[in-house]
């Protein structure tokens, strides 16, 4: 089935000094190509969703992120990322992050990651199911590929293997 693609203007609801400061990480200003988007092919209550959180939550049974490596080197950001089970609760979970206070997280996880509001929408059919894998990152990434290779090509990989059909990114 052919999509109806559209563009996303990714500065729209930044305010415009922090646009301004972005834009001196953006060699001359411009970006590779426009932010792609496509709306969904079908109803959400037959969509299968996927969760994504930059909040840097892991497993505690997973290593956390390197919060040690960016404490030496301010512009290092963990291009890592982890795999949670939809059935992820708050006492299985450690938040890893620099950039955020994460005490929040910990009290309520659905502030970040929405997993017991996300299986409520899909036992009421507004939403077609939750996807197994819910996946976190490290949200704090400048220049290079290497969290396009290590994070998100893998996680694009099982989304699509898990037959993803949307995804709610919650960015800390």
């Amino acid at each position: 089935m052919e999509h109806n693609s559209k563009e996303v203007d990714g500065f729209r609801f930044l305010p415009p000094g922090l646009a301004a400061w972005i834009l001196t990480f953006i060699p001359d200003g411009k970006f590779e190509g426009p932010i792609p988007w496509t709306p969904l092919d079908k109803p959400l209550s037959s969509a299968r969703v996927a969760l994504v959180t930059s909040a840097g939550i892991s497993l505690k049974s997973d290593p956390p992120f390197d919060m040690e490596r960016e404490k030496l080197n301010p512009d290092y950001g963990d291009p890592t990322f982890r795999v949670l089970p939809k059935a992820t609760t708050a006492t299985d979970v450690n938040v890893n992050h620099l950039h955020i206070n994460t005490s929040y997280i910990l009290e309520d996880l659905d502030v970040m990651l929405p997993l017991a509001r996300m299986a409520e929408l899909e036992a009421e059919g507004i939403v077609g199911s939750l996807a197994p894998s819910t996946y976190s990152f490290y949200g704090f990434q400048w220049g290079g590929t290497e969290f396009l290779n290590k994070a998100i090509t893998p996680m694009a990989q099982q989304m699509k293997a898990e037959g993803v059909d949307a995804v709610l990114l919650t960015p800390a």
